[in-house]
């Protein structure tokens, strides 16, 4: 997925986006299986704007944030809850792009 980018207030940026971790390991039998989860990342300003310039849809990336929790209430009147990996520091480690990612 793209990163989305917000601008507001001037000068503050933020930028959520979506990024996949696949884990493949053996099972019982010894077959290959994959796995794949995703995370959903938020960064915010110089972070957000190096982002904006830098990153597109298949690149690998190493990155460090912290887990925020969040809840809110949706349309339908219910309790909605959300993970996201706030970031603090974000490197490009291939640019090769997949068209599957």
């Amino acid at each position: 997925m793209q990163p989305e980018i917000k601008s507001f207030d001037k000068d503050k940026k933020v930028a959520k986006l979506s990024v996949a971790v696949n884990e493949s390991r053996k099972n019982d039998k010894g077959e290959w299986v994959n796995n794949t989860q995703w995370f959903n990342l938020v960064a915010w300003n110089t972070t957000a704007g190096f982002i904006e310039r830098n990153v597109q849809k298949g690149y690998e990336l190493m990155v460090e944030g912290k887990l925020v929790n969040k809840s809110y209430d949706a349309k339908d009147g219910t309790k909605r809850y959300v993970t996201e990996i706030e970031v603090s520091e974000l490197m490009i480690v291939n640019k090769r792009t997949n068209s599957n990612a």
